[in-house]
């Protein structure tokens, strides 16, 4: 009661004090940090309105500046209700890039490597934080694009500032101006969780760390009244703090709930929202969190009349959105060294003198944050100077000063059996925008994949590749009898011809290629390519127990679109690869060697079909034109689980390399059903022709020859997906269960 005997006091000496003008006295709102807490901000916000509070200035910090910001640039509070019941509450706090913004370089790495360490000077080293933050750059500037050329918050809807961190100093530092987005993230940039923002000159944290309730700054700004919503949490015994953030916020805590017990005292309406039990990171609970802010805000209904009765607070708080297309004029770079400007271009995927949507932009700056080369990247708008209807976009790049990374992966087959992935990492090794890529796989059986490349954005790039696999296991006897790769005298002296035999499969693949995409989705290659094939057997008698070891000269063109969400778990998206190679060439059958080419291709569309179901539809085809001079180039089906190669292919019902021919069409179609987060059920049915010159007839279109069903669970982890397919053929009435652990490598 003696707060709102102050209270009223307060209103009517402000009323006589301004009597002569009419003026009402000045409300402000400061608003504390607390990260997805402080989604609850948004509730006080309703009942401020429904009570028909006009808010004249406004303060916050972290979570408290992100919606006060908003709010601020004209959101209502219904508004910013909407908007973050659509967030997707994982990618705030991680820097989640959907996988049709990557390049196809950068989809390889997201999907076998488990593990990626800075190494710098010989030294392993961790990042900073979590997330760089750009989705929720992104998304700030989507939503602010209506006041993307205000510079002085004094200019927004509402007279706005917020407090950040100097990580160097320690200091406060005060925001009044600057670009509004890049400016309230970095008042949120919770440490640990987001990397430092860095505005003039200085490297900017989360303020909640020095001034998590800015009051005094609030009435500087000439504020009468003060409304204080505080989210902040007191501090917690040790068997309720859970992990890194919960440290930090409570090392943070020390001085912040010291502050505000003078504080309180300066708050004319002090709202605490019920929040105990939610964490910072707790945006997926959002609804009950505005909620608990909208109960907290009513239990202050009577001393919110005494300030409140605007009858127009919606249409003074509601400014309409920015929808339009954005009219980039130019584009300026700053912070470029160790990249081209082509570079940077290709990346976004747009140039000057362009119209494009704010997903577009989104997309382009998802490809370069994607790349890892930049420590930062931040952007703004400003008109242009030639046409007022159109922008400048500025774009300020801070370059990654590590060159060199470690990665790991781990995996488990049928077919490779047990390897352990280390890849070593080099960039700008030896040109601006080049990578050099090695992978050694160690285990049952040793492999490498080496790759260098130089990216030339929307230019034509170049690269070399060099692949070394090797595995044994058993094939059919009978195809490879009959296509005349083996003899029935090859067999040891044995009366019963052997249904398989076991072989040591080698091959090194070695290509130079020149290649151009289409915005990451589309890819077009041409190139030369050596292989060398090493088949032998210990099954075959001694004197012919090498089936080839030829050196093979070609060259290739493919062509790949790829826009599936998931390689392993795909729920939307779309796959086309098509390959032509023609071999010139062979280093051990020049007198009866013929040139021949290999064709292949796949399609493949998956779809949502409801809740969370979803359907994945394939399709694969192979053919060797000409004489194929080596067992090496037969297509082989059967298997789960294992890294496809271009003629070995999993085939639901039958063991590894179980179906050969020269040639082969085969379609899938699964169901996957994830009953819980990242853990799936799923049941598939493949069917296939495979044979010899299967396409000279119409034969193929009418019936499959082989047949397979599937039923499997699969979780994803952080190495991988791990998998149990059981599977069946009726031709054969045999069954196989298949194992894999970790991404396919």
């Amino acid at each position: 009661m003696n707060k709102l005997f102050v209270l009223i006091a307060t209103v009517l000496v402000a009323f006589v004090g301004f009597g002569q003008t009419k003026d009402r006295p000045k409300v402000g709102l400061v608003l504390s940090g607390g990260g997805a807490k402080g989604l609850a901000h948004i509730g006080v916000l309703k009942v401020l309105e429904e009570q028909g509070v006009q808010i004249d200035y406004i303060t916050g910090t972290s979570m408290g500046a992100i919606i006060g910001g908003l709010y601020a640039s004209g959101y209502t509070a219904s508004e910013l209700d909407s908007v973050f019941s659509k967030i997707d509450s994982n990618a705030l706090i991680s820097d989640y890039i959907p996988r049709i913004s990557k390049s196809f370089y950068e989809k390889k790495n997201d999907e076998i490597y488990a593990l990626t360490l800075p190494f710098q000077h010989f030294k392993i080293g961790l990042p900073q934080a979590l997330s760089r933050g750009m989705y929720n750059y992104n998304l700030m500037n989507k939503l602010l694009a209506h006041v993307r050329h205000v510079r002085d918050f004094k200019d927004l809807n509402i007279p706005f500032l917020c407090i950040a961190t100097d990580i160097e100093t320690g200091e406060a530092v005060l925001l009044d101006n600057g670009y509004l987005p890049q400016v309230i993230l970095a008042s949120g940039a919770f440490p640990s969780l987001f990397a430092p923002v860095y505005i003039d000159d200085k490297y900017l944290i989360d303020g909640g760390i020095v001034n998590n309730y800015p009051i005094r700054e609030l009435k500087e700004m000439g504020a009468d009244i003060v409304i204080g919503v505080d989210v902040q949490d007191g501090l917690k015994k040790m068997e309720n703090i859970d992990g890194v953030a919960d440290i930090l916020l409570q090392i943070s805590n020390y001085s912040t709930i010291n502050q505000m017990k003078s504080k309180f005292d300066e708050t004319d309406i002090y709202i605490k929202p019920d929040i105990v039990g939610y964490k910072v990171t707790s945006f997926d609970q959002g609804a009950v969190i505005i909620q608990r802010g909208m109960e907290a805000a009513k239990e202050k209904i009577e001393q919110l009349k005494t300030i409140g009765g605007v009858e127009d607070v919606f249409e003074k708080q509601f400014v309409p959105k920015y929808q339009d297309k954005l009219h980039i004029d130019n584009i300026e770079i700053y912070g470029l060294n160790q990249y081209t400007r082509r570079y940077v271009f290709g990346k976004l995927g747009f140039k000057p003198n362009s119209v494009i949507s704010f997903s577009e932009l989104e997309e382009g700056i998802d490809r370069l944050n994607g790349t890892d080369n930049f420590r930062s990247i931040s952007y703004s708008f400003q008109k242009s100077t030639s046409d007022i209807n159109e922008d400048d976009l500025i774009l300020n790049i801070n370059e990654n000063t590590i060159k060199r990374y470690l990665r790991f992966g781990v995996h488990y087959d049928g077919l490779y059996k047990t390897a352990a992935l280390v890849n070593v990492t080099q960039k700008n090794m030896l040109l601006k925008s080049d990578i050099a890529s090695l992978d050694v796989a160690l285990g049952d059986n040793l492999r490498y994949n080496f790759n260098y490349f130089v990216d030339n954005g929307f230019y034509w790039s170049v690269g070399i590749s060099s692949k070394f696999n090797k595995f044994n296991n058993n094939m059919p006897y009978k195809p490879l009898l009959d296509k005349g790769f083996v003899t029935s005298s090859d067999t040891s002296s044995r009366l019963i011809m052997p249904r398989n035999f076991s072989v040591d499969y080698k091959e090194l693949e070695n290509r130079l290629y020149f290649q151009t995409f289409y915005k990451q989705r589309a890819l077009f290659s041409i190139g030369a390519e050596h292989r060398l094939i090493d088949i032998s057997s210990n099954s075959l008698n001694i004197e012919q127990r090498q089936l080839d070891n030829s050196n093979y000269l070609g060259a290739f063109t493919n062509f790949t679109i790829d826009t599936y969400d998931n390689m392993y778990f795909p729920r939307n998206g779309f796959m086309f690869k098509g390959e032509y190679r023609n071999y010139f060439y062979s280093s051990n059958k020049e007198e009866d060697f013929q040139n021949f080419s290999v064709i292949s291709g796949q399609i493949g569309y998956a779809t949502r079909l409801f809740n969370k179901f979803s359907l994945d539809l394939k399709s694969r085809m192979g053919m060797i034109i000409g004489t194929s001079p080596s067992v090496g180039f037969e297509y082989f089906l059967g298997g789960y689980g294992f890294a496809e190669r271009d003629n070995i292919i999993p085939f639901f019902g039958y063991n590894f390399l179980q179906i050969t021919g020269d040639s082969f069409i085969s379609g899938t179609l699964s169901v996957d059903y994830e009953f819980a987060r990242r853990h799936h059920l799923n049941l598939g049915i493949n069917l296939a022709n495979v044979g010899n010159n299967i396409f000279t007839d119409t034969d193929w279109l009418l019936q499959s020859k082989y047949t397979g069903y599937s039923l499997g669970y699969g979780m994803q982890t952080m190495i991988g997906p791990i998998e149990v397919k059981y599977t069946y053929s009726p031709e054969r009435g045999s069954n196989y269960t298949f194992v894999s652990v970790g991404f396919w490598f």
